[in-house]
């Protein structure tokens, strides 16, 4: 059973994108444990503040409508990543982010998602602009970005993750076939 109520769940040719659920706990601690892994998404983190960000990401959705999917692959349900929509009090404008857990990396997942969770936001939610904010050094995250048509706009102080790269997402084309 999912932990947030209604959350759209969204697919695509081998992902699908829920809400989170109880044992999805397990896999983002051991990425949050993972210093390497998660030093661009504010890790790393130990056991117990790695639950505080499993149920900030929950209430996420309750405040704003819109939040973090887990990624699974929809063939065997297993649990790749997160990828979604964030605006937490001090962010500059809504984010997509993204962590691909180690059993995901390099496949295309994020990817795949990405692609997802932007079309939803500009075709579903009605967002007018995206951003991506990404630690500098963080080489995967600026590639990923770039990749899904991101620019990189300007260098800003975060409020909680210090000195952080805005990568403008396009928006689409009006009446674009």
């Amino acid at each position: 059973m999912t932990l947030t109520l209604n959350v759209p769940t969204l697919t695509t040719e081998r992902l699908t994108l829920r809400g989170h659920i109880a044992s999805d706990f397990e896999p983002m601690a051991a990425f949050y444990a993972d210093a390497p892994r998660s030093t661009g998404f504010g890790g790393p983190l130990n056991r117990p503040d790695a639950w505080r960000w499993f149920a900030l990401s929950i209430g996420h959705w309750a405040l704003h409508g819109y939040g973090y999917w887990t990624v699974t692959l929809t063939d065997s349900g297993e649990v790749c990543g997160i990828v979604g929509l964030w605006n937490p009090e001090g962010w500059p404008e809504p984010e997509m982010g993204w962590a691909m857990f180690e059993n995901a990396e390099g496949k295309g997942i994020a990817h795949e998602a990405a692609l997802k969770v932007r079309d939803y936001a500009y075709d579903t939610l009605g967002f007018t602009t995206l951003t991506s904010l990404i630690v500098p050094g963080n080489t995967r995250s600026e590639t990923l970005a770039k990749r899904v048509g991101a620019t990189y706009e300007r260098t800003f102080e975060n409020v909680h993750m210090g000195t952080e790269q805005m990568f403008r997402h396009p928006a689409p084309q009006k009446g674009a076939i």
